[in-house]
């Protein structure tokens, strides 16, 4: 062990992550990026699933805190998404509020008293409770700087909304249209929460003792100039496990605490068995739901590019695959209801990643080197697939058609494109860049790894 480990070694850290799953895998790989460099820290992550209580994740400590309020106020909301989705945060508040006092005092007893709370921007009222039980804090912002700095601006009324303009110019920033900002801009009327929630990320930001953004310098280096204008910011990207990256972190394979079961040997037996770069891997992702008729252009997009494929339908979007599709592709395809992405993005046979362009996927594919076709849903995506073409050029992006709705041909299209010709090489090249980048970043003094051992030695003293 290190001198600064050994210093460290005294130091416990509470990680707190929104309970959802893109949000807790960034701040547990960020929580193992801390305990390699000697700190203990403990995950605490709220859940209405009566899990055991805790596990280990490598060096660090997890604590699963059932708490059966979380959806009390929720279930006579069913027909009403907005007043659901209040119920849920007031509740989580609420749980947290009542929670962690109990847990810092469980930890001080035990002889090993918390110091820091690393939380997500989405909470920003757990720094209230930090300050109030005598800890630092840390806060993590789990999306790109560019969606951030967008949410930011609308914070600071330099962006007004509802969006109305068919184009939207920010410093450092590609010229916007409507359908590349966040959703939530243009359409209050099915997000007024989300807008809230995200712009709250900043109303006390500048009593955080560090801000930590989920990105590093050379990919998003304009965007973290402008917000380090406005904040005093550190990147500490891309959270990505280590044994894909730099290899430093002892057994840091995958993320853990996955909502789902992989079905792991029958994707990379299947995989094995074909050649580099020929299967186009397809998932949106862990919250995406897409409406039937989507599925179905997706099938038959699939089929007609004649492209091997992996595609990931959850259990609950099962019965909207054509009733045909799987026969007839038995030959070409291998669908499942959850994968071990990493793995799957890691493996030679992998020659692009049709994908929604969450910003743990996006980050995943760009470094693992990985060509993508963006086909965005929702929230960030849709500014983080602009980045993917126009900025990054690490992919292809499908157009939307009638009743947004994309369609099989293009569909075949856009996965040709990704896949064949002088375009593909290009977006390969492009690939290979960023892929080196991302590993530099995280690698032995690389700016994220400097940034982290900064906070390290900062808490430890």
């Amino acid at each position: 062990m290190g001198s600064q480990q050994r210093v460290a070694a005294g130091t416990h850290i509470l990680a707190l992550p929104m309970p959802f799953q893109g949000h807790i895998n960034p701040m547990l790989q960020f929580s193992k990026r801390l305990a390699s460099k000697g700190l203990k820290v403990t995950l605490l992550n709220f859940t209405d699933k009566q899990w055991s209580k805790s596990a280990e994740h490598g060096s660090v400590n997890i604590e699963l805190i059932f708490d059966d309020t979380l959806f009390s106020a929720v279930s006579g909301q069913e027909d009403d998404d907005i007043m659901s989705g209040y119920a849920y945060l007031k509740n989580l508040y609420a749980a947290v509020k009542r929670r962690l006092p109990e847990v810092v005092a469980k930890h001080g007893e035990s002889g090993y008293p918390i110091s820091c709370l690393v939380y997500d921007s989405l909470m920003p009222w757990a720094l209230d409770i930090a300050k109030q039980l005598g800890l630092f804090g840390a806060v993590l912002f789990t999306q790109s700087c560019a969606v951030n700095q967008i949410y930011c601006e609308v914070y600071q009324g330099k962006l007004k909304v509802p969006v109305e303009k068919a184009h939207v110019e920010l410093e450092g920033m590609p010229p916007l249209e409507i359908s590349d900002l966040p959703t939530f801009l243009y359409d209050l009327e099915n997000y007024p929460i989300s807008l809230s929630l995200s712009t709250s990320q900043f109303f006390n930001i500048e009593e955080a003792d560090w801000v930590f953004f989920n990105t590093f310098n050379s990919l998003e280096d304009e965007g973290l100039k402008w917000m380090g204008r406005q904040y005093s910011i550190t990147p500490i990207g891309p959270t990505i496990p280590s044994t894909y990256m730099d290899k430093r972190v002892k057994d840091n394979k995958d993320y853990g605490l996955s909502l789902f079961k992989p079905d792991t040997e029958s994707c990379m037996d299947w995989l094995d068995s074909r050649e580099t770069c020929s299967v186009v891997y397809v998932s949106f992702g862990s919250l995406s739901t897409l409406k039937e008729k989507q599925i179905e252009e997706i099938a038959c997009g699939l089929k007609r590019s004649n492209h091997y494929f992996l595609w990931v339908v959850r259990e609950i979007e099962k019965e909207k695959i054509p009733s045909s599709f799987l026969d007839e592709t038995s030959e070409k395809g291998l669908v499942v209801t959850w994968c071990p992405q990493l793995q799957v993005l890691a493996h030679k046979a992998v020659g692009c990643f049709m994908t929604h362009c969450g910003w743990n996927s996006t980050l995943e594919a760009m470094s693992l080197g990985v060509p993508m076709v963006a086909m965005p849903q929702w929230a960030d995506q849709t500014t983080n697939a602009k980045f993917v073409t126009d900025v990054w050029r690490v992919g292809v992006r499908v157009k939307v058609g009638e009743e947004g709705i994309v369609a099989k041909e293009e569909i075949d299209l856009r996965i040709r494109e990704a896949m064949e010709g002088e375009t593909a090489i290009e977006i390969r090249k492009n690939c290979q860049k960023w892929e080196k980048l991302a590993k530099e970043a995280v690698d032995e003094g690389g700016n994220s790894e400097k940034n982290i051992e900064k906070f390290v030695a900062k808490l430890a003293t």
